[in-house]
């Protein structure tokens, strides 16, 4: 099972999360987040960051060429559109790089119906949980909503996963609909503060995954 650490400040820490073999590390580019990593990091030194590991960048309502700008800025190799980006708007930055479009889930969602005009402009979709803001919001969404969907996409999936979670993705990846299941998310629950990830955590939790 493939794994993303969303929420990354620090280079060192990326490079660490290569090593464990995690797929993708997550950098926000929403000025608002507590994780926004240009308080961090220049745009240089994340294009500096090299090896296995894959750059994603997540935005919230951001100009398009905004985005497109820090894509090349920042040597991404997709972005994660957290917001209430349109599917015009998606599509037009699926025409430069992969895109992840993120939804916040309630329980009484209609699912499909939320997903469906984004099935043609969006190479992957990413499920979190409803919350206030746009941020991530630490809470677990009941995943049973998922099951019996045919996503017909892969997606990732994320909301407050945490380290005592690996039986639970077991069973959820023994369900038909993970069979679009591309990778899981993981942020604030492997933290000792909001951008510093706690290795203790994530790397007896990425062999575990790793061996779903």
């Amino acid at each position: 099972m493939r794994i993303k650490v969303c929420g990354m400040t620090s280079a060192e820490q990326v490079l660490q999360l290569d090593e464990m073999g995690v797929e993708f590390g997550g950098f926000i580019f929403y000025p608002k987040s507590p994780r926004y990593v240009f308080r961090s990091m220049p745009r240089a030194e994340i294009k500096k960051i090299r090896g296995q590991i894959n750059k994603v960048g997540v935005f919230v309502n951001a100009p398009i060429e905004e985005v497109l700008q820090t894509v090349d800025d920042c040597g991404l190799y997709l972005v994660q559109l957290h917001g209430d980006e349109t599917p015009r708007y998606c599509e037009k930055v699926a025409d430069y790089v992969g895109v992840i479009k993120a939804f916040r889930l309630r329980e009484d969602d209609n699912i499909l119906w939320k997903i469906k005009d984004y099935q043609d402009v969006a190479d992957m979709f990413l499920f979190d949980t409803e919350g206030a803001g746009y941020g991530g919001t630490g809470k677990k969404f009941d995943w049973s909503v998922l099951k019996g969907l045919n996503i017909g996409k892969p997606f990732f999936l994320s909301g407050g996963i945490q380290p005592e979670d690996t039986d639970l993705l077991k069973s959820f990846a023994a369900e038909p609909v993970a069979k679009d299941l591309f990778s899981i998310d993981v942020n604030s629950r492997f933290e000792i503060s909001p951008g510093v990830k706690d290795m203790n955590k994530l790397r007896p939790f990425v062999t575990a995954v790793k061996q779903i």
